[in-house]
C-alpha cells in the first residue's frame, strides 16, 4: 500500500477512540485501514516497499458506518482489497447504525462522523463503543464543545451528557428550553480534544481558487414575498418560515442573470460540475444545457448517472444526494449554482475534485450569489463556518 508521509505519521498516532481529522481528499480511508491492520489486527504491511511480514495475529471483523452514498459506491470494498488478508467487512449507512448495537469484539470505522446530540444514532454509538474498538473520520470536526460530547463520553472522560453539562456548560436563564451561552473549564476540554484528535496535515498538489460571482435579483418580487408573506407562484398566503425562505430563494435563484453566469463559465471552462439545491434549479440548468448543446448527466434522488467523458460536459449534482462519496479528477471546475445551508456539506462538495491524485495544479470554484438579504445571510454563516438558521434569519429581518 502506497502511503504518504502524513498518512504514516497519522497511523503512528492513532489509538482506540481517536478522531482522524483531515481535509477532504487527504486519504483518511486508507489511513484508517492501515491503522486497523497494523494496530488492531497486529499485522504488518509492506508499506511503500519496506518488505515487512504481512500476516495478522489478531484479525478483527471490520464494520464501516458511513453515508448512504459511500456505502453504495463500493469505495470501502475497493480500499479493503489492498489489504493482504481476507477482511470480514460490513459497510452500512448511519441510518442503520442501530442494527449493530449488539456487535462485540470487532473494529468500527465511523466515517464522516455524525455523532452529535443525544438521539438514537448517539445511543447506538455508545452501545457499540463499549464493546468494540473504534475510530472516527472527519473532514469538519466540531465547531462547538457540545459537538464533542458523545466522543468525550465514549472515551470515558465523562459518565454522560449531564455530567459534561454540569461541569462545563453555562445556560441562558429564564428560558423554557436549555440554551448553552458559554463554557467553563475550557482548558480541560482542550486537553481532552488534543488527547483524541489526530490531524493529518498535508499540502495538496492543487491550489483552490474561489471566484464569487454576483448575480441579480428582482427586489420587487423579493419584497412582495417577504413583506406581504405572499406566495407569488401559487397565489396564496405563506404560513411557515421554511416555506417563506424557500420562496425567497426561488425568487433569487431563478433570476436570469444566474443562468447567464453559468453559461459564460461553461463556455470558458468546458467541463464543469454544478451543485444545486432545488428542483426548480435543476429544470433551469437542464433547459440551459439543452439549448446550448452541452451534454450532461445527473446525480440526485432520482438519477444516479456517471460523469461523461469528452471535451465538454456538465454534471448536475444535488447537494444532499451527492456532496460526498465520489471523486472526479477529470475536471478542475465546480460551479455552486446556489449556496447550501450547511458549511460541512459545502466543504464536502468542494472536495469532490480536490484529491491527492488530481492532475491539475489549480482548481476553480465559482460561487453564484446575489446581494439579496437571504443570500448575504447564508454567505455570512458559511464564512464563519456555521450553518444557516432560517429562524434566526427571520428574527433578525
Amino acid at each position: 500500500m502506497e502511503l504518504y508521509p502524513h498518512q504514516i505519521k497519522a497511523v503512528e498516532s492513532l489509538k482506540n477512540g481517536s478522531i482522524l481529522c483531515g481535509d477532504v481528499g487527504t486519504g483518511k480511508s486508507r489511513t484508517s485501514l492501515v491503522y486497523y491492520y497494523i494496530k488492531v489486527c497486529e499485522g504488518s504491511l509492506e508499506i511503500n516497499g519496506d518488505g515487512k511480514d504481512r500476516k495478522p495475529k489478531q484479525p478483527h471483523d471490520l464494520y464501516v458506518i458511513t453515508t448512504a452514498k459511500k456505502r453504495d459506491s463500493g469505495d470501502w470494498e475497493e480500499e479493503c482489497a489492498a489489504l493482504p488478508f481476507e477482511v470480514t467487512l460490513k459497510v452500512d449507512s448511519w441510518n442503520n447504525i442501530g442494527k449493530y448495537r449488539e456487535i462485540k469484539d470487532a473494529f468500527f470505522i465511523f466515517d464522516e462522523q455524525r455523532v452529535t446530540g443525544s438521539g438514537p444514532w448517539v445511543k447506538a454509538f455508545y452501545a457499540i463503543a463499549k464493546k468494540n474498538e473504534w475510530i472516527l473520520l472527519s473532514a469538519t470536526p466540531g465547531d462547538k464543545w457540545k459537538d464533542y460530547i458523545p466522543v468525550f463520553v465514549a472515551n470515558g472522560f465523562y459518565k454522560n451528557k449531564s455530567e459534561f453539562e454540569r461541569l462545563h456548560c453555562t445556560f441562558a436563564p429564564y428560558l423554557d428550553y436549555p440554551k448553552i451561552i458559554g463554557y467553563r473549564n475550557e482548558r480541560v476540554l482542550m486537553k481532552h480534544r488534543q488527547e483524541i484528535t489526530v490531524r493529518m496535515k498535508f499540502r495538496k498538489p492543487a491550489e483552490q481558487h474561489h471566484h464569487y460571482i454576483e448575480t441579480g435579483y428582482s427586489k420587487i418580487l423579493y419584497f412582495r414575498v417577504f413583506r406581504d408573506r405572499w406566495n407569488i407562484y401559487d397565489n396564496e398566503p405563506i404560513e411557515e418560515t421554511g416555506k417563506l425562505c424557500y420562496l425567497l430563494r426561488r425568487v433569487v435563484n431563478s433570476d436570469p442573470s444566474r443562468i447567464v453566469a453559468v453559461e459564460r463559465i461553461i463556455f470558458e471552462r468546458k467541463k464543469v460540475i454544478i451543485f444545486y439545491n432545488f428542483a426548480f434549479e435543476l429544470e433551469l440548468l437542464r433547459n440551459l444545457l439543452t439549448q446550448i448543446g452541452v451534454p450532461f448527466t445527473e446525480w440526485n434522488g432520482m438519477k444516479h448517472e456517471e460523469i461523461l467523458t469528452g471535451d465538454s460536459w456538465a454534471y448536475l449534482v444535488q447537494y444532499t444526494s451527492g456532496a460526498e462519496g465520489w471523486n472526479c479528477i477529470t475536471t478542475d471546475t465546480i460551479i455552486f449554482y446556489s449556496q447550501n445551508y450547511s458549511y460541512r456539506v459545502t466543504v464536502q462538495a468542494a472536495g469532490r475534485i480536490d484529491r491527492m491524485n488530481t492532475p491539475f495544479k489549480n482548481l476553480h470554484y465559482y460561487h453564484l450569489r446575489s446581494a439579496s438579504p437571504i443570500d448575504s445571510a447564508i454567505a455570512k454563516a458559511l464564512k464563519e463556518k456555521k450553518n444557516f438558521n432560517e429562524s434566526e434569519f427571520m428574527y433578525i429581518h
